[in-house]
């Protein structure tokens, strides 16, 4: 059963990277304003803190100064993702799978943004508890995007669900 159209569904997934970009660069901006230079914020004492942080490598601080590999990679696999998404059916079963890519898309897009405009990402929540490296709002979109990914993987789709990309390929060849 289709859920509608591809054009419509292109749109409202790049309305929907759109609004989650904001939001993110919304955070970074009001932490840059609000948290550099200026004495960690404690929201619940031993948790969570809001400390601001130039991060100058990939998640969580590892590959410091690789920005301009950062920007290559992301650029690419900004492009197959796009691809692969255009490439799925348009039935309600693949909804979950749109939803997920989107906002992984979006997360990537927030930190390529930085990297971009700074050379570097705007990290600014940290949790103290257990001494987790300070990220951002991005960085929750792809980790909880990738969580997800991996359990409609395992538990939701089938092998056979993802035949869509086999398809493309076999029809090339011939």
């Amino acid at each position: 059963m289709k859920i509608t159209s591809k054009k419509t569904s292109v749109t409202l997934s790049l309305m929907g990277i759109i609004l989650l970009v904001g939001v993110d660069q919304l955070c970074k901006y009001l932490a840059v304003l609000h948290l550099q230079d200026a004495e960690d914020v404690t929201l619940i004492k031993g948790v969570l803190t809001l400390h601001y942080l130039e991060n100058f490598g990939a998640a969580f601080g590892s590959f410091q100064g690789a920005t301009i590999g950062f920007l290559i990679l992301t650029v690419a696999f900004l492009g197959v993702l796009g691809y692969i998404v255009w490439k799925i059916p348009m039935e309600r079963k693949y909804l979950a799978l749109r939803l997920v890519t989107m906002v992984f898309a979006a997360g990537a897009i927030g930190n390529f943004i930085d990297r971009l405009a700074h050379r570097y990402v705007i990290d600014f929540i940290y949790f103290c508890l257990i001494d987790f490296p300070v990220f951002n709002v991005a960085d929750i979109y792809v980790t909880c995007s990738c969580i997800v990914f991996i359990f409609l993987f395992l538990f939701y789709y089938k092998d056979q669900d993802f035949d869509f990309l086999k398809k493309q390929r076999e029809d090339k060849v011939k």
